[in-house]
């Protein structure tokens, strides 16, 4: 059975994850999403990817029966297997948005970590519990969550292995966008939509920056835009959006990517496919 599904919207694709009851992450669904993450790393047609985990919950977290059978040396292999994997989806070169519902806890964190934009229905709990089994997060979230929330707030939440309501996720920057839980999965897509109707190459540049540059020196970082700044200025999608912000005004450029020229239309709503 596969854990795994991947479901096209073209230019968007969904990866959802499909291990019931609660997408707990074993062997054979981390070396599926292994495979399927590759695969959209190299797919030139694919311009965002949406997380998903269903309308019950996104994912609740390792197969901790599975976990607890494991010798030392063996769940060190398969931790950093589980790292490299969720690593390999934090590195897509397409924008990536997670759409959560229900629960979202430990490694189902850590991957909705992954992403570079994070919806959450209205009743979702999301949280890193492992410290109350007596063990730590291994699979970024110790180094994503401080990246993200900062130290004091990630050794609250790592500490305490508390759960996180949707309304305070928001708040202290877990997520950003609240909705209702009927509507994640919309919401979701709709906003990969537009980043997907956007310049490939400039998008790609832009996750590189951020990315790569937070963790450097400032002259580091700077090089590091210079260097993606001059980069996408080479490609058909710039030319494409200096010509028609000359010859129509900002916002009605229309992209087709890395490999192809653009072209331009008065007509066109840069909002198109966002929810609101």
């Amino acid at each position: 059975m596969a854990r795994i599904r991947l479901e096209s919207d073209a230019p968007v694709v969904t990866l959802r994850l499909d291990n019931p009851p609660m997408n707990a992450f074993d062997s054979a669904q981390r070396e599926e999403l292994a495979d399927a993450v590759r695969g959209l790393a190299d797919a030139s047609d694919v311009r965002a990817v949406v997380l998903y985990g269903g309308e019950r919950l996104f994912a609740a977290g390792a197969d901790i029966k599975a976990l607890a059978a494991m010798g030392p040396e063996e769940i060190r292999g398969w931790n950093r297997a589980l790292q490299r994997t969720f690593d390999e989806v934090a590195r897509l070169p397409m924008p990536v948005v997670a759409a959560v519902t229900g629960y979202a806890l430990g490694g189902g964190l850590e991957l909705a970590l992954c992403a570079d934009y994070r919806v959450a229905a209205d009743d979702a709990v999301l949280g890193q519990p492992e410290v109350r089994l007596g063990i730590i997060p291994g699979s970024g979230g110790t180094q994503r969550l401080t990246r993200l929330l900062g130290p004091a707030k990630a050794k609250n939440l790592l500490m305490t292995g508390r759960g996180v309501r949707a309304e305070e996720a928001l708040r202290i920057g877990l997520v950003d966008e609240v909705v209702r839980a009927d509507a994640v999965y919309a919401t979701a897509l709709g906003y990969a939509s537009n980043l997907a109707a956007g310049p490939a190459a400039a998008l790609e540049a832009i996750k590189e920056a951020v990315d790569h540059g937070a963790d450097t020196a400032l002259s580091t970082g700077l090089a590091l835009e210079r260097s993606l700044f001059t980069g996408v200025f080479g490609t058909a999608d710039a030319a494409t959006g200096l010509r028609s912000f000359l010859e129509h005004g900002p916002g009605k450029a229309r992209f087709a990517g890395p490999a192809g020229g653009g072209e331009d239309d008065t007509d066109h709503d840069d909002t198109k496919g966002r929810t609101t």
